[in-house]
């Protein structure tokens, strides 16, 4: 039998009194594809911290890469090893070129001209078999683009081991496959990958093998070909999850509606219109580039769109700023939670109530201590938020936890409207499930919820109407009810 490339042996780790990962064991092979799966919360991240040398096991953990031991693992000793992290924010400097991502930080020579920094980040896109321009700046590329400027700075630093978290959540279709072309030239070359993902579908495009973790236990390693969807779902959440629709009943009772009228602001989107009723989810869909995201953020103040009118009960409301939106009622919960949506650096307490302080203020416009827990524990009961303390940071949490804690930010803001942008990305199938559950509760309260997404099962599970957006116009209006995914692909891609 082979000597695995890196093997973990009774890795356990606690944060004061919480345990979050116990006695985890497992090995990846070289050239294997690795599919790292479980519940947010499960221990994943933890998991790859300690493979990255970022945080220590507990006493008792060993780590071994190509057999040898390592007495500590940090983060200078994890990349001398050959061990690279992709996490979702991709971690490169946007203002410097594709070039200089690639290789700065793994120079040969302490001087280095530009013209040797574009030969050389050349030769290891060619060999990735990638067609990037290197002289251009980082941030004139696409997200997916990015992606793979990432996957070429590792393999110049020698990278045996890439770990890809949740690499294809902000990736067109195109994109998605041009990754995995990628990801099998690496497999060919002996490179393995440990793959994170909540797309169960791409797992089994991609991986040879899954390991399942829950709660912080590793339930199951096996080969791709011994789990099948259901099985793979029951290991990760304990119990069986079925595909459920939450469609609403007795739509537009009252008449009362939210309508957004003549909606423009070029290149993005023109021209848009559309009413949502009481108790309906209202769907927005379309590729990558249709203008989805783009209305969303002019709708709540973030862009200034050339024209458009936005009423709510049949009364006009001027928003002309995010604090006109959020005064009206009107809240967003953006798609990328990282960079538009979450306080990093703060605790869990100030991401959940700052969006309404005056909910957890006294007499004299204080905040009172007392009153932010209160907010605070509420929520993380109601939506079964998993954190060692409110007080934690908010980059300590899984990212379905931390997506739970921004959503329970505009929840406490009230809410008349919500407009959640791609709102389920990066959290697990149960997880998804408990969101969409509450997308129909809220709107059965009487919220008026926009749900934009690019995951046809869910426009069609969770939504009662969906527009089809293409090209920054609106292509279609249909009954979820009596549309396929195939039927609103063909609008999204022909109009």
């Amino acid at each position: 039998m082979s000597t695995p490339l890196l093997e973990l042996r009774n890795i356990s780790k606690s944060y004061s009194s919480v345990r979050v990962l116990n006695n985890i064991d497992f090995s990846v092979a070289p050239g294997e594809v690795r599919a790292f799966v479980g519940e947010n919360g499960a221990g994943k991240s933890t998991t790859v911290k300690i493979i990255a040398g970022v945080e220590q096991p507990d006493n008792g953990g060993e780590i071994y890469f190509n057999g040898e031991l390592i007495q500590k693992m940090t983060v200078k000793r994890s990349l001398e090893l050959g061990i690279s992290v992709i996490y979702q924010d991709l971690s490169l400097f946007p203002n410097l070129s594709v070039a200089e991502n690639i290789i700065k930080g793994s120079e040969k020579k302490f001087f280095v001209g530009f013209n040797t920094y574009k030969k050389e980040a050349s030769a290891v896109l060619e060999s990735l078999g990638v067609d990037i321009d290197t002289s251009l700046l980082l941030s004139e590329l696409s997200v997916g683009k990015q992606q793979l400027v990432a996957i070429a700075r590792a393999m110049h630093s020698d990278a045996k081991l890439i770990i890809m978290d949740e690499p294809t959540s902000t990736l067109s279709s195109t994109e998605v496959e041009l990754l995995f072309d990628v990801i099998n030239r690496l497999r060919e070359s002996g490179v393995c990958i440990i793959y994170i993902s909540h797309k169960l579908d791409e797992i089994f495009t991609v991986a040879d093998s899954i390991t399942v973790l829950r709660d912080g236990e590793h339930i199951e390693t096996g080969a791709i070909d011994t789990f099948d969807q259901e099985k793979l779902i029951k290991l990760m959440v304990g119990r069986e999850l079925r595909f459920v629709p939450f469609h609403g009943t007795d739509i537009g009772g009252s008449g009362t509606t939210f309508s957004v009228k003549n909606f423009t602001l070029e290149p993005y989107f023109r021209d848009i219109s559309f009413d949502v009723r009481e108790r309906e989810v209202f769907g927005i869909t379309g590729l990558v580039g249709a203008g989805r995201s783009e209305l969303a953020q002019s709708i709540f103040g973030i862009r200034k769109p050339t024209s458009g009118e936005v009423f709510l009960g049949g009364e006009k409301i001027s928003i002309s700023h995010t604090n006109d939106a959020i005064a009206s009622g009107v809240c967003y919960l953006p798609e990328d939670r990282r960079t538009q949506g979450l306080l990093m650096g703060q605790t869990v307490t100030h991401n959940t109530t700052s969006a309404n302080l005056r909910g957890v203020s006294n007499k004299v416009s204080l905040i009172s201590g007392l009153k932010e827990k209160k907010v605070v524990e509420e929520y993380i009961e109601r939506l079964a938020i998993k954190l060692p303390s409110t007080e934690s940071h908010i980059e300590r949490l899984s990212g379905g936890n931390q997506q739970k804690v921004l959503i329970s930010r505009w929840l406490n803001a009230g809410p008349k409207v919500l407009i959640v942008d791609e709102p389920t990305t990066g959290v697990d199938v149960g997880t998804k499930q408990e969101i969409h559950r509450l997308l129909r509760e809220l709107a059965d309260n009487g919220v008026f919820i926009v749900l934009i997404s690019s995951d046809l099962l869910e426009v069609l599970a969770v939504s009662d109407r969906v527009m089809v957006m293409r090209n920054g116009n609106a292509a279609d209006l249909v009954e979820t009810k009596s549309a396929s995914q195939e039927s609103i692909m063909e609008k999204s891609l022909l109009g």
